[in-house]
Parts: structure tokens; C-alpha cells; sequence
């Protein structure tokens, strides 16, 4: 303390140019108003744009929170249009005596903690397991598109087996004829996937639109998966070669929805009985 005295004292005469500066610089804005004016603008702008960076830097921190709250809200949306979409397909087929109806899907978001892309057999990690409700099985899907199955699950995070996976097919079908056929990936280029058994009489054109088809109890019908970017078809083969681009761009995962299918295993096990009884 005796040092920061003895410093100003030394520097007495400076300390006071500055004091009378300002009292000569404030005596200058307050009785005169254009100076005053000109004055108070420019510190409102000055102290609007330290405002506007420091809101930034706080909305930068909350991106963690704020990409956690609209995933759950997506998950949630999703939720309340499968109920919705279930109660409008059955009350066009059922009559108001029926039973109460019942939901087919439910939804849980999930945090990607890692991906893999360019491997033969890639897999997903996401932070949500058996405490979720997650088993394996259960479909994952992105909000711009279908994304895998999930292959193992522990308390607190489940390994999702990626449609760019060799050993991956799912149920799918042309939108705008309805046809269904498989995708399959071929370990090559992470943004395509192909779409096989597409009979000849199809006519698939470019750009026709590839979503789930619903058929195997695990998608929900009408997921995009892509639209297709290339058509092949040797006169010999009995079905089309489709090259579909990926809609969701699998390098970009950040937060997925898992699907879980209430009504799966009644499905299973109903097949499963007439699988038993063939020879």
C-alpha cells in the first residue's frame, strides 16, 4: 500500500492532467448537446456491441443445452404424430365401439458420442442404454433420415450397428410407386446405398424418393432414406440396380431418435409360430 502511495505521489502531476481532462470533457458534454448527443450515441454503440458480444459468447455455452432441449422436443413431436397418425388410420377402419387403440412406436432421443464412416461395418455410440428403455433391435433414425439398428445395449449407452454396414438391410420402397425392395450398402462411398430387388416393370426414374417401407415391425413407415441418383439394369438380371443418395449425411450425426416398437415382438413371435409349423 505504501508503494502504490509513494507511485501516485511521484506521478502527481499526471494523475492530476488526467483528472482535469475529464472534468474539462464532462463540463463539455453536459452544456453543450450536439458534443452530448454525439457522445451518448457512440457509447450506446460501443456498449451495444460488448452487449451483443457477450450474449454470444453465453449462447455459445448453451448450445450443449439448447441442442439436448429440441432433441427431446423432436423426439417428443415424433411421438405425438405416430399417436396421432395411429388414431386417424383406425378410426377410418374401426367403429366407435372398438377398443382402445394402441400406439405402435415410442420415441427416446440420444446423444451421438461416436461414429464411424468409413470402415466396412460402421457403428454408432449414443448415451442412452437400459435405463432408457433401449434394446437391441430398436430402430435409429435422424430428423432427415433413417440411420441403423441398435446392436447391444449396457446401462447407460447402446452401440447402434449404422446403415452404412455391410451386414445391414432394411425394408424400403419407392414413394411414388409404392414398390418395395432392400438397401443394402456396398462399403464404398458413405453418401450412397443401394436399393435392390426393384422389378423391371417398375420404371424408377432419378429423383424418385426411397423411404422405410414398415414391412419388418422396426421403421416406422415412410422414413427417408434418400432419393435415387443412379439406375442400372443389365438386360439379363431380373431386377434393377438403384444407387440411392443418403438423405442424412452420416458424418453429421449429432443427436438421434431411437424407435421403440411396442408391437414388435407380437409380430415376431406370431411369424415365428408359422416358420415353426413349416416342414
Amino acid at each position: 500500500m505504501e508503494r502504490l502511495f509513494l507511485f501516485i505521489y511521484q506521478r502527481r502531476a499526471f494523475f492530476t492532467f488526467l483528472a482535469l481532462e475529464f472534468f474539462c470533457f464532462w463540463l463539455i458534454v453536459q452544456h453543450n448537446q450536439y458534443q452530448g448527443s454525439k457522445f451518448f450515441n457512440s457509447s450506446n454503440a460501443v456498449v451495444a456491441s460488448l452487449n451483443n458480444f457477450s450474449q454470444s459468447v453465453r449462447d455459445y455455452f448453451l448450445l450443449r443445452d439448447v441442442n439436448t432441449t429440441l432433441a427431446e422436443e423432436n423426439a417428443t413431436l415424433r411421438q405425438q404424430i405416430e399417436h396421432y397418425n395411429q388414431r386417424l388410420q383406425v378410426l377410418d377402419t374401426l367403429s366407435q365401439s372398438d377398443s382402445v387403440l394402441v400406439s405402435r412406436f415410442d420415441f427416446v432421443s440420444a446423444k451421438v458420442v461416436n461414429n464411424q464412416v468409413y470402415r466396412f461395418k460402421n457403428f454408432i455410440t449414443i448415451n442412452k442404454g437400459e435405463d432408457a428403455g433401449i434394446k437391441p433391435g430398436m430402430a435409429v433414425i435422424s430428423p432427415l433420415g433413417a440411420v441403423g439398428k441398435v446392436k447391444i445395449v449396457s446401462d447407460h449407452y447402446s452401440v447402434v450397428t449404422s446403415i452404412l454396414n455391410i451386414d445391414i438391410m432394411v425394408s424400403a420402397s419407392l414413394k411414388r410407386t409404392g414398390h418395395f425392395g432392400t438397401i443394402k450398402w456396398e462399403g464404398h462411398d458413405p453418401g450412397t446405398i443401394n436399393l435392390m430387388y426393384i422389378p423391371p416393370h417398375v420404371n424408377p426414374v432419378i429423383g424418385d424418393t426411397v423411404i422405410t417401407s414398415g414391412y419388418n415391425a422396426i421403421f416406422p413407415e415412410g422414413i427417408m432414406i434418400g432419393t435415387v441418383s443412379n439406375i442400372q439394369k443389365n438386360p439379363e438380371a431380373l431386377f434393377y440396380d438403384l444407387e440411392v443418395k443418403l438423405s442424412q449425411d452420416f458424418g453429421k450425426l449429432w443427436y438421434l431418435t431411437v424407435v421403440k416398437s411396442e408391437l414388435k415382438h407380437e409380430q415376431d413371435s406370431l411369424e415365428q409360430i408359422i416358420l415353426d409349423k413349416e416342414p
